[in-house]
Formats: C-alpha cells, sequence, structure tokens
C-alpha cells in the first residue's frame, strides 16, 4: 500500500471518529508558557469534524493577544491575517471562515505560537490533514512553535509521510 492510500485509509477512518469537543485541551494550550510569553498567536477555525476554536480565539483576545488566522491563496498557499473579532470572518471558496481583506497580514516572523488542524496525529508531531498541503507549505519556514490538540481516538501510531511533511512540536493530548 502507497503512502497515499495508507493516508486515503486513515481520513476515511477519522471521518467517522465522533465529534468531541476540546475545551479541556484549549485550556492547556493557554496555559503552555510559549502561548502565555507570545505577542502573536495563529489558529486555526474549526470546520466539520474539527473543534470549534471561536472560544480559543475570544479568550485569546480577552488575554490580550494578536489574533491571526489563515487565508487560503491561490496555488495551495497560506498567509496569516490578523482578526479584531469574529465577525471580520467570511466563508472562503471551501466554506470555511476566514479573515476578510479588511484584515492586516501577519508576517510568518510575528507569529509566536501556531495552533494547527489535523484529522489525526502522531506523538512525534506528524499531521494528517485533507491531503491540500497548505499547512506543511506554509511550516517550510515559520520559525515559531507549532501545536496540535489531540482530541480521543485521533491519536495514531505513527501516520505515514512523505518528504514534505512538516511536523509540529507538540502534541497535547487528554492524558
Amino acid at each position: 500500500m502507497t503512502v497515499q492510500e495508507r493516508k486515503a485509509e486513515l481520513r476515511r477512518h477519522a471521518a467517522g471518529l465522533p465529534q468531541v469537543e476540546a475545551e479541556a485541551l484549549f485550556e492547556r494550550f493557554l496555559a503552555l508558557p510559549q502561548v502565555e510569553a507570545a505577542d502573536t498567536v495563529m489558529v486555526f477555525y474549526g470546520t466539520g469534524r474539527e473543534p470549534d476554536t471561536v472560544p480559543l480565539i475570544r479568550a485569546l483576545l480577552d488575554r490580550g493577544k494578536r489574533v491571526a488566522l489563515p487565508v487560503v491563496l491561490p496555488h495551495r498557499g497560506m498567509e496569516a491575517r490578523q482578526v479584531l473579532d469574529i465577525e471580520q470572518l467570511i466563508p472562503n471558496r471551501f466554506g470555511i471562515p476566514e479573515p476578510d481583506d479588511s484584515c492586516a497580514v501577519i508576517g510568518k516572523d510575528e507569529i509566536a505560537v501556531a495552533l494547527i488542524p489535523h484529522l489525526m496525529v502522531d506523538r512525534e508531531g506528524y499531521r494528517l490533514g485533507w491531503g491540500g498541503g497548505y499547512y506543511d507549505r506554509w511550516l517550510t519556514d515559520f520559525p515559531g512553535f507549532t501545536v496540535c490538540v489531540c482530541r480521543p481516538g485521533r491519536l495514531a501510531e505513527r501516520i505515514p509521510r512523505e518528504e514534505f511533511d512538516i511536523p509540529v512540536k507538540l502534541v497535547l493530548i487528554e492524558e
């Protein structure tokens, strides 16, 4: 079985997992020393089976953090834009809310911590996403600290990987 076939099999498995809230994991994320010390944090907007990140975004804003969310660009690119309020988000071509054009672009070197989405992740920080490679491309030269919050049932023994896959530095699990 090829890497792509193994990833497709894991995606099918992940799609059948129940939706589980990540409130306790988000509290642990907020308590990380890297997050507490950060001026700017990038967070994804959770959709589908991903955890609802709106409460986390609001918590970061309430703590005075500069909050960035990703914006999908042509050719599978991505940039980060600052949000001051959830109302600044509009659906992109995939239906995922992202910052509108009024939101300022934030350079990667300005972001201290990035919360990275996944369908599944392993203990080494390798993630299984939807297969577009947006985050792996963005992470290639990201100098900050990267984190995944892993809800029950989403920790894999080993995610199949390719040369362009980039692991996160920390996987927060409930145990």
